[in-house]
């Protein structure tokens, strides 16, 4: 492995994943496992192209060119078999800030918006602040013979959803976070019959659509067809896959001129109009230059998958029970077996085994009696916080 993916020590930087412990009711020495960044430096041909644009010394007003799109378009084509246009493009500071755009562009307040819980929490967030009616099609948590659980979809109470309340969005996260589920394409298709026939707008977060674990695939939901390519609005980003979260930089694609057109005034009127000139450059490193460093990061990000799941379901005597998600970094670990409630679970893992994670009950109530845990840190570091994790939570 040519790259560095060595631990590296974030604190007294401001970062939210280490500095803001006593914010956030936890210990100053606790172990952080909790956002979805990485604990390593980006690629180096990310850091050349920064350090190049410091060092001119000028941070002026500035906006995508041609070659920006030149690189991002192919990324998407070798990447996901999904071929984009440039009029399509439309950069925001984040896909949850695109999130909230197309809330806000598209239903008008006080009309239904349509979420699968338990899901990533701005989901949620974003609907509610902005005055749009919260509608929840809960997941289906299925096990199988061996008590691992996967989600699913109940498309007749989607379905039901979408008609008993007039339902005009639906935000999809695709892949799923916190599940790590990677929908496949009949499962996509299902969902797209029911928002075709209903006229409902999807709004796709794959911001996670690079870290799909093989042999599993990534399917572009605006892919599966013309018609639902005019239905939908695609949020892309290289903060997942390239550890550039900071940098605020996201690439939304929306094919039907009357969605973009709409997209466009509202993110207009925010007042937002140039990106940071940072993130662009970020940006069009990683697609350009930064293939080789993914490639890496994915095998050795992999790899760390594949200990934490064998370490929790072999040291945990069947009391902790996750399966390797199809896709992003980020474990999904149901503790449902375990002899005490949510609340208990998660003051063990604050108090006693002094951890930083994200509960299950923010994704939804679906999500109590789940944990989420990032693996996109040093197998050292990783270790530590899986012992700390089953040892506190399994004795008496």
């Amino acid at each position: 492995m040519g790259y560095d993916f060595s631990f590296i020590d974030r604190k007294d930087t401001d970062c939210l994943k280490f500095d803001f412990t006593r914010e956030r009711g936890h210990r100053d020495d606790c172990l952080s496992y909790w956002v979805a960044d990485m604990d390593f430096k980006t690629a180096p041909e990310i850091l050349e192209s920064v350090h190049e644009r410091v060092n001119h010394g000028i941070f002026g007003y500035t906006n995508i060119k041609d070659h920006y799109y030149e690189t991002v378009a192919p990324w998407m084509k070798r990447h996901h078999g999904y071929e984009v246009r440039r009029e399509w493009l439309i950069e925001t500071p984040g896909v949850v800030f695109a999130l909230a755009t197309a809330i806000k562009a598209y239903p008008k307040a006080g009309d239904a918006v349509l979420i699968q819980t338990p899901v990533y929490y701005p989901f949620k967030n974003v609907v509610l602040k902005n005055d749009r009616r919260l509608v929840t099609s809960p997941l289906v948590w299925e096990k199988d013979g061996g008590g691992f659980g996967n989600y699913s979809v109940d498309y007749d109470d989607f379905e039901s959803k979408i008609v008993e309340n007039n339902v005009k969005l639906f935000l999809l996260c695709n892949p799923h976070n916190p599940g790590g589920k990677s929908w496949k394409k009949e499962e996509l298709s299902k969902i797209a019959e029911i928002c075709l026939r209903y006229n409902v707008i999807v709004v796709s977060d794959e911001i996670h659509s690079d870290f799909v674990w093989k042999p599993n695939t990534h399917t572009v939901f605006a892919s599966l067809s013309k018609d639902v390519e005019k239905i939908t609005v695609t949020c892309t980003s290289p903060s997942k896959s390239f550890n550039l979260a900071g940098l605020q930089v996201s690439n939304i694609f929306v094919a039907d001129e009357k969605l973009r057109k709409a997209f466009w005034l509202e993110r207009d009127r925010t007042g937002y109009d140039e990106p940071n000139v940072l993130g662009l450059i970020a940006c069009e490193a990683a697609y350009d230059r930064g293939e080789k460093w993914f490639f890496e990061a994915y095998d050795f990000i992999n790899s760390n998958m594949d200990f934490a799941v064998d370490y929790i379901n072999t040291k945990s005597n069947g009391l902790l029970r996750c399966r390797k998600p199809d896709a992003t970094y980020l474990l999904w670990i149901d503790c449902s077996a375990l002899p005490y409630d949510d609340v208990e679970l998660n003051r063990r893992i604050v108090e006693d085994a002094n951890l930083w994670l994200d509960p299950g009950n923010i994704f939804g109530r679906e999500g109590e009696m789940f944990q989420r845990i990032n693996v996109a840190t040093s197998r050292e570091y990783l270790e530590k916080g899986l012992k700390a994790l089953v040892e506190n939570l399994l004795k008496p």
